[in-house]
């Protein structure tokens, strides 16, 4: 099995396990066990017969099921986390909300895009190493990926809390066009997302994890991915849909297994 096929079924053997140890409603552990038995399955039966284009893309959908299925936990938040992360905004921020209200419209707007096309940059990294020749860097590439996004989300089982957006007053959104991408990024965050926190910031540790991976074999590439991923670090807190000690855990994290990946000669 590759590293990364590993580290995808170490994760849905981990959320099984802790389906079972901690406090969740008899349906979640269900639902958990359900989904988390064939995904490890999956991954067995892919390690051994897939063919390598179905191994090399198929991390992207695993990463999508892993990060839904770890909402599952999401039972009940804790008001005193949540009282001491927005604490720590206040510190550094002041009053974000309408701080950041007032910065330039076109950057708000720039910001809440590139937020909304996170999940596109994850296939979109290895795509790049597919279509110049370089596909034989997919495990690498998916370890570091997979290794950030899961060490994000595995969190939530324990630490549980709401988004910054689903707590704080609001300033009104402008209006015209900046005003309607905000309200579509904000729909899209409450349609598509698990409308929990994760912690460390699954967006910042993905986006930082493909630039690292496209960093060696693709330089020029990689440094755009990586001014991307500081935009949507970025994004994460002026959009309220993080809190900074969240981004700043994400990248913390993302360094971490960028670590462990060059140390282990991936």
């Amino acid at each position: 099995m590759r590293s990364s096929e590993w580290l995808s079924f170490a994760y849905f053997g981990l959320l099984i396990a802790l389906a079972w140890m901690r406090p969740l409603p008899a349906i979640r552990r269900l639902q958990i066990a359900a989904i988390g038995l064939p995904m490890c399955g999956a991954i067995l039966w892919m390690a051994r017969n897939a063919g390598t284009s179905v191994r090399d893309w198929a991390p992207a959908a695993i990463i999508l099921v892993g990060y839904y299925l770890s909402g599952r936990f999401f039972v009940q938040p804790s008001p005193t986390l949540e009282r001491r992360l927005a604490e720590w905004d206040r510190r550094l921020l002041g009053d974000p909300a309408p701080s950041f209200a007032r910065w330039p419209r076109p950057l708000l707007a720039f910001l809440e895009v590139v937020y909304m096309g996170c999940f596109l940059l994850v296939p979109a990294g290895f795509a790049a190493l597919a279509l110049t020749g370089r596909a034989a860097q997919a495990d690498r590439y998916w370890t570091l990926v997979v290794g950030a996004e899961f060490g994000a989300f595995a969190p939530l089982s324990f630490v549980q809390t709401r988004p910054p957006w689903a707590l704080e007053r609001t300033a009104a959104p402008p209006r015209g066009v900046d005003g309607a991408v905000h309200r579509l990024a904000s729909r899209a965050v409450r349609d598509f997302t698990i409308n929990a926190n994760t912690f460390p910031s699954g967006h910042v540790a993905g986006s930082l994890a493909v630039a690292f991976a496209l960093l060696g074999p693709m330089p020029w590439v990689g440094a755009i991915v990586l001014l991307l991923a500081a935009s949507i670090s970025v994004a994460c807190v002026v959009g309220r849909y993080h809190y900074v000690v969240d981004a700043l855990a994400g990248g913390a994290l993302a360094l971490v297994i960028w670590g462990i990946v060059n140390a282990a000669g991936l």
